[in-house]
């Protein structure tokens, strides 16, 4: 990690400049001399480049990246504009456009938007090899994630977490609730999303809970 952007993370997060963090891009590193893996590697920490630990307001905890050649952009549920909008993704600004009125012909695909607001757009696990899902879910990156948002819960007060489907539930023993919004629902996948995830109001529900904390709510 030698983005200066990311310091204010390191500050905080003393994980990011010890072992585990090394031992894991090392593992990396090995896998994508024998295969394809994403995102590119200037691209594996840009969730934590593009919103500094003290401008951080929301937290969208998503599973791995998109494992499909061209997608994966370093922030969760995020591709490149241009490229087609992963099912998640349709169902993330349908939920958007029902839930803020805001049109949904108007969503870019590329997140970095939300992140340079203040939403946190963090895998729990930031490799992954092409067409392989969860390949680099046993690499180590849980413990990192864990740590980030064991931080955020420590050293931040008031922020809104938003954790949908049972990887992003897994971290919610790490948030502490007295201090912080936590938001539940299903994944927006089109396996769960009719679960309870279309509907949730999430993104109204977190603009308020900001805006009673003083904060600027997210133009979504």
């Amino acid at each position: 990690m030698t983005d200066h952007a990311l310091d204010s993370w390191k500050d905080k997060v003393p994980l990011l400049s010890q072992k585990p963090v090394a031992d894991v891009e090392k593992a990396v590193c090995r896998r994508r001399r024998l295969a394809s893996v994403f995102p590119a590697e200037e691209n594996v920490f840009r969730a934590l480049s593009l919103t500094p630990f003290d401008q951080v307001k929301v937290v969208i905890l998503g599973q791995d990246p998109y494992h499909g050649k061209g997608q994966a952009d370093g922030l969760a549920f995020s591709v490149p504009d241009g490229v087609r909008i992963p099912p998640s993704l349709r169902n993330i600004f349908k939920e958007v456009a029902r839930d803020t009125g805001r049109p949904l012909d108007e969503a870019s695909s590329d997140l970095s938007r939300w992140a340079r607001q203040g939403v946190l757009l963090l895998n729990a696990v930031l490799t992954v090899e092409e067409g392989k899902a969860a390949s680099h879910a046993n690499l180590g990156w849980k413990g990192i994630t864990d740590g980030l948002v064991h931080a955020l819960s420590a050293g931040r007060s008031g922020l809104v977490f938003m954790l949908w489907g049972g990887y992003a539930r897994g971290k919610k023993h790490l948030i502490d609730e007295a201090k912080h919004r936590i938001l539940e629902a299903p994944h927006p996948s089109p396996l769960s999303a009719h679960r309870g995830f279309m509907g949730c109001g999430h993104f109204s529900e977190a603009n308020r809970f900001l805006a009673q904390q003083g904060k600027t709510p997210v133009s979504w």
